[in-house]
């Protein structure tokens, strides 16, 4: 028994361990602060991009978020709350006083509404939890509509965010270009004055070499530089 308890806390050790590598490279973090970054930077855009339709859409009524088009009823429940009392599938915004008065007098009767108001408040917030305001228009909840506004404003932030994207990778990689060009550069001017140190070059098709033969050639540079010095004493 206590061998077991033994080899599994020894696993949960290791894998508590393992764990703790994993969260330890950078690459992680990396990519921790990429994604909180790329979600503040997509909400910035997205607001953005709210302001520019809200501009070039003010002349239509209620803007870039009345911009939906409503799918005519496939059964009877698509048909709105109370056919009968004019909540269909879509009415516009200045009506909701009208309707929520009707509403509550066809549950009360007129009398005990002109009585007592607050049922008209009652049965307005029960239309309201059954429609939905888009731009200018209250829309039925369970009838189906196409979101052009919504559409819009997620491409146009796509494209944005995707430009943008471009733009940073193509000078992540110009600046990686631009130290290897220096790096190469600087190792170069190292060659040209130790030219021993400089790497045999590796004709087409030739293997290049290995580390044990460079050091090997290394050590017989050395060895000719060595023999002029011993002959002279």
């Amino acid at each position: 028994m206590a061998k077991k308890e033994n080899k599994a806390a020894k696993k949960t050790k290791g894998l508590i361990a393992e764990f703790k590598k994993f969260i330890s490279r950078g690459n992680v973090f990396d990519m921790a602060v990429g994604v909180v970054i790329g979600g503040a930077f997509s909400a910035i855009v997205t607001s953005v991009v709210n302001i520019l339709m809200s501009i070039c859409t003010w002349w239509l009524p209620g803007g870039i978020k009345g911009l939906v088009t409503v799918l005519p009823a496939a059964n009877a429940m698509q048909e709105g709350m109370n056919k009968d009392l004019g909540l269909i599938q879509q009415f516009d915004a200045s009506k909701l006083q009208e309707l929520a008065k009707n509403l509550a007098i066809s549950n009360y009767g007129e009398t005990e509404v002109n009585n007592n108001l607050n049922l008209i408040e009652a049965a307005k917030t029960t239309i309201l939890g059954k429609y939905t305001l888009h731009g200018t228009t209250y829309v039925y909840n369970l009838s189906a509509c196409i979101d052009w506004g919504t559409l819009i404003n997620a491409v146009i932030s796509f494209l944005i965010i995707a430009v943008v994207l471009f733009i940073i990778v193509k000078a992540v990689n110009a600046a990686a270009d631009k130290k290897k060009a220096l790096e190469a550069k600087a190792q170069e001017a190292y060659y040209e004055k130790h030219p021993e140190e400089r790497p045999a070059p590796v004709e087409p098709g030739v293997p290049a070499p290995t580390t044990e033969e460079l050091l090997t050639q290394i050590r017989d540079l050395l060895k000719e530089k060595e023999a002029p010095a011993a002959a002279e004493k």
